[in-house]
């Protein structure tokens, strides 16, 4: 009876669709723009008007109108337009390659980023085989990258835009900690280095973009996919490392319907597939956004995760089954394929002129009798609440964002360990997995060629003892008798963190910029009291969004 109304609801919504499609006009363009929060928070004061009535909710964006004039005083930010010298256009002003015809764009640039610092709480003798120049024969902190990016147009209904990087770095303890016990650098590869003291592993993405009509477009590479209006997201964050997509989205009046397709796969998972060293899996997103007014709008989303292969080796391929346009949908496929399926809703009130609360609530298991209780696993869900805001106090591009995230033990978890909502043995929602809580308060300030942001944390987790599973990784089997869903469960831990960046915008088109930062990193349980204190300096480039926040 459930999976019928579920199919009913399904199919009323993809009607009203289709309708909505013949009779109005939608704003979606092709230019890609990356996701970044550090770029995003810049637009702040135009996404979150009163007067906008944008989806905010699903990112990467693509460019629109209400995007089109801040996105250009960003790329001319600082520019001296009296530059003549080619080396100086190309160094402060200019992509390195930046082609323009009345047919076709095209524009390249070579990405590089170095600097080098310091963990002063690090009291480690471990020989160092990668040494950049730091504050002293003991430095073990820095990054080496060489990238790339290109991109263009091709008409008004085509884009591409194509990212590499190779990168050797030497981490704070914590970070390297976690890139050797999963054999990967978060958000990003595969550790080439494993034995040795810095890790080597690279990045890259690449998307097509095309948009045959205004209401539609399709995306197709390898990239990051965001949900959501806050700093992190339980839904479907970027956290985890690119991944090849296929992605609809129709702009529909006052709805936005996205459907996603991926192919996935993770390490350190047992019992390989007969297809390459991994176990792959494929992945179904659904995600509908509606604005009700300019202040309102409610979104809801499906996940839907399916190994390719069972534990046996047996490859099933992709089922017809999954091309299924239907928002709560994916659980109805067919029996001998199961996987994991999760159920999520996004909502967002502008209580101010560019001010706005948001939210999030995701279900992953559901028995509404038990909905509030702590001892019992018939509920695994998880829950987020926030404010955002732009020109506080009335200060032009002084922005903030305080956020709040829960999750209970197991959230996400599969009986079959392949069928987990993660990638690469990363979660798909927030960093920190399951079984946390955790609060975020940050504030961004540009003004001329200078961004200063802060941030304060504060999490609460319970990690796992020996052969034990509390519900924090997700890449541990839903256990047969757990104990409770208390947040926070098994060995508890408080996390305390804070950052700061200045950062001296040298080229704006591809956010070329000298960066001074500084963490400082407790974590505290009944077994150890582990900090970080670290300050770094030196040059970056690119909008990637990256995470030392965990």
């Amino acid at each position: 009876m459930q999976k019928n109304y579920t199919r009913l609801a399904g199919k009323i919504v993809l009607l009203l669709c289709v309708i909505a499609l013949s009779v109005t006009v939608g704003k979606a363009q092709s230019v890609y723009l990356p996701q970044s929060y550090q770029l995003y928070q810049k637009f702040n004061a135009d996404i979150y008007s009163k007067g906008s009535r944008m989806h905010t909710a699903l990112r990467p964006f693509l460019i629109d109108s209400t995007l089109n004039e801040r996105y250009g005083q960003l790329l001319d930010r600082g520019v001296d337009t009296t530059r003549k010298n080619w080396f100086s256009r190309k160094l402060f002003n200019e992509h390195l390659i930046d082609v323009k015809t009345n047919e076709y764009t095209f524009y390249g640039d070579i990405l590089l980023e170095s600097t080098f610092g310091k963990d002063f709480n690090d009291e480690s003798t471990e020989p160092i085989n990668f040494k950049p120049v730091g504050f002293g024969p003991n430095s073990r902190i820095g990054l080496n990258t060489r990238g790339f990016q290109f991109g263009g147009t091709v008409g008004t209904k085509f884009s591409f835009y194509t990212s590499g990087y190779e990168n050797q770095a030497s981490f704070p303890d914590y970070y390297t900690d976690y890139v050797k016990l999963t054999g990967f650098v978060p958000g990003q590869a595969y550790d080439r280095a494993p034995s040795k003291s810095y890790r080597d592993y690279s990045y890259a993405t690449a998307i097509l973009s095309y948009t045959p009509i205004k209401q539609l477009n399709i995306t197709l590479g390898q990239d990051k996919t965001f949900i959501g209006d806050g700093y992190r997201s339980i839904l479907l964050s970027d956290y985890s490392a690119p991944m090849p997509l296929l992605r609809l989205t129709a702009n529909v009046g006052n709805i936005q319907y996205m459907m996603m397709w991926t192919y996935m796969q993770d390490i350190n998972v047992p019992q390989f597939d007969s297809f390459g060293g991994n176990r792959r899996k494929w992945g179904l997103f659904h995600y509908l956004d509606w604005n009700v007014s300019n202040s309102l709008s409610f979104g809801f989303f499906n996940a839907y995760t399916v190994p390719e292969a069972d534990d046996q080796g047996n490859r099933r391929g992709f089922d017809v089954n999954f091309i299924n346009p239907v928002i709560f949908a994916s659980g109805l496929g067919p029996s001998s394929q199961p996987g994991n399926a999760l159920v999520g809703f996004t909502g967002k009130y502008k209580i101010f002129d560019k001010t706005a609360l948001y939210g999030q609530l995701l279900i992953d298991r559901f028995k509404a009798s038990s909905f509030f209780k702590n001892n019992t696993t018939d509920n695994t869900n998880g829950v987020q609440l926030g404010i955002r805001g732009a020109d506080i106090f009335g200060v032009k591009d002084l922005n903030y964002l305080v956020e709040y995230n829960a999750v209970k033990p197991y959230t996400g978890f599969s009986n079959q360990v392949i069928s987990s909502y993660s990638y690469y043995s990363q979660p798909l929602g927030d960093p920190f997995g399951a079984n946390f809580r955790e609060v975020t308060g940050i504030m961004n300030y540009s003004i001329g060629r200078f961004d200063i942001q802060g941030q304060l944390l504060y999490a609460k987790y319970g990690t796992d003892g020996l052969n034990e599973n509390n519900g924090r990784d997700i890449m541990k089997p839903f256990p047969a008798t757990p104990a409770n869903t208390t947040i926070g469960q098994g060995i508890t831990s408080n996390l305390y963190y804070a950052e700061g960046t200045v950062s001296f915008l040298i080229n704006p088109k591809y956010n070329m910029r000298l960066e001074l930062g500084g963490i400082y990193r407790q974590e505290k349980s009944d077994l150890a009291n582990k900090k970080a204190a670290v300050i770094t300096f030196g040059l970056r480039s690119s909008f990637r969004n990256l995470y030392h926040d965990f």
